[in-house]
């Protein structure tokens, strides 16, 4: 889905990366890594049910099929979370990275490197840092920043079927179109190993809060989620299902809609690899190894980050 701009480089780049990943930390047992077939389709309360060969059996509700996008050699999923425990747990047992749980309240040029301020009154001092703060990156910086990240919510349901055992590993692109009239919303669903299908979409624009933990669902948007599912299965309507969560998450955008990877402006050996949007598990591993070439080499060759620097908003 990101072919033929500038995000293919990086996308395919961290997809194999994804890949190598996976062996290297028994990825089907720790964090639920698989290929998958994934397709798109849009769903309608007008729609007739499809017998089309390129759904799968559970599929089976008011929806158009659209295509398939990828397959088993070209897609995969995993579970954020757990990738990242998996990461940080194999860099501290094996590398000796030191992991510091500790709220960031801004950065600075030091003497000898960078500086970072976190709550409480303590500071964190090192040759250098990279900010990978999603949405919250320009709010860290203040005034100094050059750019903006932006967030909007992202509503997920996570719903464990009763009959899980028949939902087959197909991620599902859906658009539903409201009979109403109203615009349309993307909705995701992604079938998990342990029985779960993790559906997500209902994007609304948001201020970015303090922290996180004030980030919360709009019931609405929640409801619209569970509403579409039925639609789109009738394994996942509400009679058939568990909701096991009910939660959302702050997307970080920009206003050109790529990362913004790179040095700071203005700011030596401050660097920031943020906006990610949609993508941002994908293009992980790739970022990773980019954003520590340029701090250690002074640039990265596993991708061309030259369209993704923060300096294209400085005029």
């Amino acid at each position: 889905m990101c072919d033929g701009g500038p995000l293919s480089s990086l996308a395919h780049t961290s997809f194999d990366l994804h890949s190598s990943l996976a062996e290297e930390l028994d990825a089907s047992r720790s964090y639920s890594f698989r290929p998958l077939t994934t397709l798109t389709i849009s769903v309608g309360e007008s729609e007739l049910p499809s017998k089309s060969p390129i759904l799968p059996h559970w599929v089976d509700g008011r929806v158009k099929p659209g295509e398939i996008i990828g397959t088993a050699e070209t897609t995969a999923q995993t579970h954020p979370q757990l990738f990242t425990r998996a990461l940080l747990a194999k860099a501290v047992m094996e590398y000796g990275v030191k992991v510091v749980t500790a709220k960031a309240e801004g950065v600075e040029e030091g003497e000898e490197g960078v500086v970072v301020k976190v709550a409480g009154g303590g500071v964190i001092g090192g040759d250098a840092v990279v900010l990978a703060l999603g949405p919250w990156t320009s709010k860290l910086l203040g005034p100094s920043s050059k750019f903006k990240v932006h967030g909007k919510k992202v509503h997920n349901v996570v719903l464990e079927p009763k009959d899980a055992d028949a939902i087959t590993p197909h991620a599902i692109f859906g658009t539903y179109y409201p009979a109403q009239n109203m615009g349309p919303l993307e909705t995701n669903f992604y079938p998990r190993p342990t029985r779960e299908v993790f559906v997500c979409g209902a994007l609304v624009e948001a201020e970015i809060p303090e922290g996180p933990e004030l980030v919360s669902p709009d019931p609405e948007s929640i409801e619209k989620l569970k509403k579409v599912a039925g639609i789109v299965s009738s394994y996942l309507e509400k009679d058939n299902v568990s909701v096991k969560s009910e939660d959302v998450g702050l997307m970080p955008c920009s206003d050109d809609e790529l990362p913004i990877m790179g040095e700071v402006p203005g700011m030596k050996r401050c660097y920031v690899s943020s906006r990610h949007g949609y993508w941002g598990i994908l293009f992980g591993p790739a970022s990773g190894v980019a954003m520590a070439e340029l701090v250690l080499d002074g640039h990265a060759s596993v991708v061309d980050l030259d369209c993704f620097s923060p300096a294209r908003f400085v005029k």
